[in-house]
């Protein structure tokens, strides 16, 4: 079975960081782009940023831009969401995907996601 499996998030502080992590199981993701995407409760799934296969290129959405950054390590199978400087509008589940650049239409796997919670 093929997933993506996400880690990390949890509370911060607003002005804080935190850092989520996602591995790929069951095959590799070396050769596809891979992203994290984010859901706020009564909003829709929404991009947050985006890394190609070799991590030459990366594409941020403007609200997290200069704040996230995102890297992969493909010996690992994993890509990484570096958050700081977190505002409480960051508040969210945030999911691991792949393939994608920021379309969500051609995501073919998420991760189950995970809970970032940003508090004043």
């Amino acid at each position: 079975q093929v997933t993506l499996l996400e880690s990390g998030g949890g509370l911060a502080q607003a002005g804080g960081s935190l850092s989520l992590s996602c591995v790929g199981l069951g095959r590799s993701f070396n050769r596809s782009s891979m992203g994290w995407f984010r859901q706020a409760p009564g909003q829709e799934r929404e991009f947050v940023a985006a890394v190609t296969w070799n991590g030459a290129d990366k594409y941020y959405s403007d609200p997290v831009k200069g704040r996230f950054t995102i890297s992969r390590d493909n010996a690992k199978n994993t890509v990484h969401l570096q958050m700081r400087d977190l505002k409480i509008e960051d508040t969210a589940v945030y999911y691991c995907a792949s393939p994608t650049l920021g379309h969500i239409d051609y995501v073919q796997y998420w991760g189950q996601g995970t809970q970032v919670t940003v508090f004043s």
